[in-house]
């Protein structure tokens, strides 16, 4: 079997907000400075590209790409270029089979978005010719229900409290509310949600890197005496800062969580040296898809870390994507995070469109037992989400 094409779309969803708004809430790096608006998108939007590899035997397998400046530091033009115009004309006639030698020879530096892209139609390719889901080829089914996690955007206290005792309804049961400004402000955030949800909920906080090391620790010490109950704290202080990082995971019984300090493997490798987190945020579009993310998480095993799965918004092929590899890595723990669920629906058809949406049943998504991802994407709804004026 050989690839004979490797095509990128550009597709774009509006959402009902901004994500994360708020001046004085959520990481305060954003106050004032970094914003997602911009004259060619004036509305709140999310966007992504869409992979389709064709083989020379008729199987197509079919991956997406996140697009976030805001935080993947790439754009949907760049990530379909990429895809279209360099990575993808690289595998022409070469079997899609060697997943492994595929990544070296798109091995560019950056680009994890496309990269991601291009493996996961891939995987959904191989598992569709060797009639598996990607949770066996990954290394097997382990588990058939995936717990949600969503993020709650920073506010006020009553209505971040408001927004997770909506979600509750809904059979969300875990929450990760954005952080990262004054620590005294964000524990009395935290105090509220917590008052909101119950005692029986998790709860994990963001900061998007917004504190300085000692405000991290003041704000793991409020929560802790307020009794909090907060599973973790995520990025705490700038990606950059591994001493600081480790130095709040030295001072607090909170569990620290490198996210933005952990892209690809080479970045769990310093957070391990550097003794900085006790949780890794695994995504497929930091790591660059899931062949680079099964080897973040075996770091994270050879040196006793737990693993995460967190927020990287989807269509509907990623959702499937991540529930996969959560269902076949059981280093990951833990509520699955699927903020997109609560900003817009999927592109896919019946039964998964329902199915990877809210209400959720026992605060679950199920992963699809179907050959590759086991999903199917719905040709009209992509057709309509297609950013005009592209390729």
């Amino acid at each position: 079997m050989k690839i004979t094409s490797v095509a990128a779309t550009a597709v774009r969803l509006d959402i009902p907000y901004p994500l994360y708004p708020g001046e004085g809430a959520g990481t305060k790096i954003e106050w004032g400075m970094r914003s997602r608006s911009t004259p060619l998108r004036p509305t709140p939007m999310l966007e992504y590209v869409l992979v389709r590899i064709d083989t020379d035997e008729g199987v197509t397998g079919w991956g997406e790409a996140q697009a976030d400046i805001g935080f993947f530091g790439e754009t949907v033009e760049q990530v379909r270029a990429a895809i279209a115009d360099y990575l993808g004309p690289q595998l022409i006639g070469k079997d899609p089979l060697d997943r492994e030698h595929l990544g070296r020879v798109i091995g560019y530096r950056g680009n994890g978005c496309a990269k991601s892209g291009i493996d996961m139609a891939l995987h959904d390719l191989a598992g569709k010719a060797m009639g598996m889901p990607v949770s066996v080829i990954l290394g097997g089914r382990r588990r058939t229900r995936v717990p949600v996690a969503i993020e709650v955007a920073g506010g006020k206290p009553e209505a971040m409290a408001e927004a997770c005792a909506v979600l509750m309804r809904q059979g969300v049961r875990a929450f990760k509310p954005k952080v990262g400004g004054y620590p005294e402000a964000d524990a009395e955030r935290m105090r509220a949600i917590r008052e909101a949800v119950g005692p029986e909920a998790s709860l994990r906080a963001d900061a998007n890197q917004g504190f300085s090391p000692k405000e991290a620790v003041r704000f793991c010490r409020l929560c802790e005496r307020y009794g909090v109950g907060l599973e973790l704290l995520e990025q705490p202080v700038a990606a950059h800062d591994l001493p600081g990082m480790a130095f709040v995971r030295r001072s607090v019984d909170t569990l620290i969580e490198a996210d933005e300090s952990c892209f690809t493997p080479q970045d769990a490798l310093a957070v391990i040296r550097h003794e900085a987190a006790d949780v890794l945020n695994i995504k497929l579009g930091k790591a660059g898809g899931f062949t680079q993310a099964k080897k973040i998480a075996a770091l994270a095993e050879a040196a006793g870390l737990k693993c995460v799965l967190g927020t990287a918004f989807g269509l509907g092929l990623e959702i499937a994507a991540k529930a996969h590899l959560f269902a076949a890595t059981e280093i990951v723990t833990d509520a699955v995070e699927f903020t997109e669920l609560s900003l817009h629906g999927t592109l896919l058809r019946p039964p998964w469109d329902a199915r990877f949406g809210l209400p959720l049943e026992d605060g679950c998504l199920p992963v699809p037992d179907g050959p590759g991802l086991g999903v199917e994407l719905d040709q009209a709804k992509m057709l309509e989400a297609v950013v005009q004026g592209t390729p």
